[in-house]
Parts: structure tokens; sequence; C-alpha cells
């Protein structure tokens, strides 16, 4: 098949969509189709991307870590044809999954979209919720999937919002799968960890709470951080590495300040995606107070890599996380300090955990998980009465201006 992927967000932004799209590009090459990726420019971006079409964007207003497409050129509609594209598959709701439905609509393409986000947890970042509800959010979200042929939920929580809101297409749970080498303690030797751990200013005797993500409201780092000082109580020596950039650093730093724990709050910065399993090995326990993920990406990297998770109780976890057996949870934020305490007392039974963890996910892996869909992809021609084209040609053209 020749397979358009649509989406607003890809590397080297770091995020779950970014990761989960290259994953499936990957994956699906493997497989023997021809990908295509739509995406924004980013002044980060290599040159030569092969496969790679970058449409002209500028930092997003609201949120400048993402950026935005407003122009759809007359011209590269006219060139959508060549591509020879037999389904289109949205990762986005906003410019360039736009973008996609336009494409499948005028050329009659059929499409499948994946609803990574819970856009109702986001709308605080248009003039800080007065401008889009969480309802016009639902709205949006309803209408936007219905425009699809089906629909992709990441995890059962997902799939009930969805239903929730009325969304009447086929909706199927695909959760991401994760590429587990890269994640690996093999990958790196003990003199590198213990070289970085040093590098951050941690000591090698400190026990360490690791955070990887963007630092953003969604994300509820102050909830981490403001558990912090009753864990200190407990073990004075304890760091919480949080890895990652966002619009919250500032905040987060000075709440780390008055707290009068900076010392054992340390804040890494963004890092390459290639050098993203190294730090996830700097942990003892991974923590996360999130409950707007959709799937909780970051949790299933933090198993692959065999460290302990310790996350917040909510739907996006149910089959992921079982209390005691795969890793911890907390329901209410003050229980937090004492399940980290919990989860950083006794070496062997992290060790039992992370093992349980493992094997847990083993099934999730990114080849089953573009298998998957792969075979949604060919339930949706044939209900369509499509037929996937069996030769395609070589576009060079890669930034449309």
């Amino acid at each position: 098949m020749n397979i358009g992927l649509f989406t607003d967000t890809y590397f080297p932004q770091i995020n779950g969509v970014a990761t989960s799209t290259k994953i499936l590009e990957h994956e699906l090459t493997n497989l023997g189709h021809k990908v295509y990726i739509f995406t924004t420019t980013d002044p980060k971006a290599p040159k030569n991307e092969s496969g790679i079409y970058r449409l002209p964007s500028m930092p997003f207003t609201f949120l400048p870590s993402h950026r935005m497409t407003f122009i759809y050129p007359p011209r590269l509609l006219a060139r959508m044809r060549k591509f020879n594209l037999d389904i289109i598959h949205t990762q986005t709701e906003f410019p360039i999954g736009i973008f996609g439905k336009i494409v499948s609509t005028i050329h009659k393409i059929p499409s499948v979209h994946t609803y990574h986000t819970m856009y109702e947890d986001y709308v605080h970042y248009i003039a800080n919720g007065h401008l889009i509800t969480p309802k016009m959010a639902a709205r949006y979200s309803r209408i936007f999937c219905n425009k699809s042929n089906a629909v992709i939920a990441p995890a059962e929580k997902a799939k009930a919002y969805l239903e929730e809101i009325s969304v009447v297409k086929p909706i199927s749970i695909i959760p991401t799968g994760l590429v587990f080498e890269p994640f690996s303690r093999d990958n790196y030797s003990k003199e590198e960890l213990e070289h970085t751990k040093l590098s951050l200013g941690i000591n090698l005797s400190d026990p360490v709470i690791v955070n990887v993500g963007r630092i953003a409201h969604e994300k509820s780092l102050d909830i981490v951080i403001n558990q912090m000082p009753s864990l200190l109580e407990k073990i004075p020596n304890a760091k919480l590495l949080i890895v990652g950039d966002g619009p919250k650093r500032t905040e987060l730093t000075v709440l780390s300040k008055n707290l009068g724990i900076e010392n054992s709050v340390i804040f890494a910065g963004a890092k390459p995606w290639i050098q993203i399993g190294k730090y996830y090995q700097l942990g003892d326990v991974f923590v996360s107070a999130s409950t707007s993920e959709t799937q909780g990406l970051t949790y299933i990297e933090a198993m692959a890599a065999k460290v302990v998770v310790v996350a917040k109780k909510d739907p996006s976890i149910k089959d992921v996380i079982i209390n005691g057996f795969t890793g911890y949870y907390f329901e209410k934020d003050e229980e937090l300090s004492s399940v980290l305490y919990k989860a950083l007392l006794c070496s062997k039974e992290r060790e039992r955990i992370s093992n349980s963890a493992y094997n847990h996910i083993s099934h999730m892996s990114s080849k089953n998980f573009a298998k998957n869909v792969e075979a949604l992809y060919m339930e949706v021609l044939s209900s369509t009465g499509s037929k996937p084209h069996r030769k395609f040609k070589k576009i060079t053209l890669k930034i449309f201006r």
C-alpha cells in the first residue's frame, strides 16, 4: 500500500504523537509498504529527509514548542494525486490533520484517524480556557472522528470517551507499540551512567526518581514536587530528575526553590531522542501524576527500561499498571510520597516488579502495532471497495511553498 501519515508534530520534536508516528512509519516500511509523512517544517529538522514532506509553518502562539501550518498551497493539492495514496492516516486534528481530511475528500481516499490526545485537558492553552471550552473541544473531536472511515484509540479510556461524545465510526483499540532495544540497560556501560549522574549533580548513592516528558500543566509535575519534602524527611538524599522542557519549567523551578528542595529537584532539560533510554536508566523509579494520557507511552518506555513505575490511578493505565505486580499507583495526591518511599525501599522488590512489568508489555512490540494497523487499513479498503496500488511513483519534492 501507499500510505500517507498526516501529523502536526514530528521529529525532531519529542512527544508521544511524534514517537508513535515514527514507530508506525518504520514498521509499515518494514512490512513492505510505501509510507509518506506530511508534517510541519522545523528549523531543527535535517535538510535531507527521505519520505518526509514538510509544509511551511510557524511556532504556535499559545504553545511555542509546537508548530502550526496555516497555508495549504493549491499546487500541493494538485500534486497529491501523484503519490497514489491508498489510505490516509491522520495523527492530529489540527491543520495538518485537516489537510489530510481535505486530501481524503478531494481525491476520495479512505481515511483512518488516531485519537492520541484528550483535548479537554488542553483547552487552557488557548486564552486560559476562556476562548475554547471542553464542550467545544469535544464537539470538534466528534466531528473530526466521524469524518474518518475508522478510528484508532490507543486505550480503552480513549475509546470510552469517544463513544461518550457520540463518535459513531468504528473504533479499534490499538496501543502504540514500542521498539524495546533503545531502552535496554545493555546499551550503556556502568561508567557512562555514573558519569552522567555525576554531571547532573547526583551522587552515586542517591536514590533517583525520574520523569521524562514535556513540562506542562497537564503533566501535573507540581503534585510530584509538592510531595518531595515529605519523601526527603525519610530519604534525605533522594533526587527527582526531570528530563524534558516546556512552558511550566520556570514555574516549577520557582516552586522547588520555595519549598527549599531546589538541590533535590534536577531539571536536566530536553535531550535528543537517541539518548532518552540512558536517562530512564538513571532512575530507580519512574513517576507520573498525569491523568491526561490516552495511553501513557512513557510508562511503557520505563517498563521497557526495567524501571519501576509509580503513577496516578487512571483508566489509561488500567491494563498496564497492576498495583504491586507491574508497578505502583496512588489515588490521592498526598499518598504519593509514601508510595515512592515503598518503591525505593527494597531493591529486590523493584527487581521483581520490573521483571514482571517487562514481561507484561512484551506483546506491545512495534511490529505487532504495525500489523494491527495494517489489518485495519485492509478492513477499511475492503469496506470502501478500494484496491491498493501495486506501484508507486518516486516523489522528490520535500517542502511545499
